[in-house]
């Protein structure tokens, strides 16, 4: 990926006030100096954008796939606005699907809304931040025991390429030993620190973010 895309959707994230800087706290309870909260979308303009940003990305990647899976809750937008562009500027009409985070025991119950994958077909994954890879490995059972369906690519923002915790490894790496799954992401860590480098304005949190890169990032 060309680095004008990742300066333009570094712009994006922050413009929209999705990527912010200052001292944070991780679900992992690590102490981080930026935090990507995909909630903050909250314009049509916004999700239009995101969607464009992420159909491009799905397209240059040339992966295969019959249907795009969001993980609740943040993942079903994502999934959304990506298929809505997929096929708006590439004529590329794939069905989608999303979970519940809890089984429906009434009407048509289950588990899964929207397309029902066939034996064998393979499903992508459409995601916000991967950071330790724990909310995909606990979906990832349930949609292949539901649908019997083969994984191989997973779509993500931004891949925090964090080490998994007990491992000298990232969660990206796990991930593809585990599940045998493919990370792609429009931009990492290495490339938000070379946009901060690049910005008089952000050259404040240079140090903060290097020191965070040393500690818990592998590349």
């Amino acid at each position: 990926m060309d680095y004008s895309f990742k300066k333009e959707f570094i712009n994006f994230l922050i413009e929209s006030n999705v990527l912010t800087f200052g001292e944070f706290i991780t679900k992992s309870k690590r102490k981080t100096p930026y935090f990507i909260n995909t909630g903050n979308f909250k314009t049509a303009k916004q999700i239009c954008t995101l969607g464009k940003f992420y159909a491009d990305f799905l397209v240059k990647t040339n992966a295969s796939f019959d249907a795009l899976f969001g993980p609740a809750y943040k993942g079903i937008p994502l999934v959304l606005c990506c298929c809505n562009f997929l096929y708006l500027n590439h004529k590329i009409d794939k069905p989608f699907l999303f979970n519940r985070k809890e089984e429906k025991d009434h009407g048509e119950g289950g588990n899964f809304i929207g397309y029902s994958p066939k034996k064998g077909e393979i499903v992508a994954i459409v995601e916000d931040v991967l950071t330790a890879g724990t909310a995909v490995s606990e979906v990832l059972p349930l949609l292949k025991n539901s649908f019997d369906v083969k994984v191989k690519d997973m779509f993500v923002l931004v891949n925090r390429c964090e080490v998994a915790s007990n491992s000298n490894k990232k969660a990206s790496e796990m991930l593809e030993e585990n599940f045998n799954i493919k990370v792609n992401s429009l931009i990492n860590i290495k490339d938000i620190f070379e946009f901060l480098k690049d910005n008089e304005s952000f050259k404040q949190y240079v140090e903060s973010m290097e020191e965070y890169m040393k500690k818990y990032c592998v590349f």
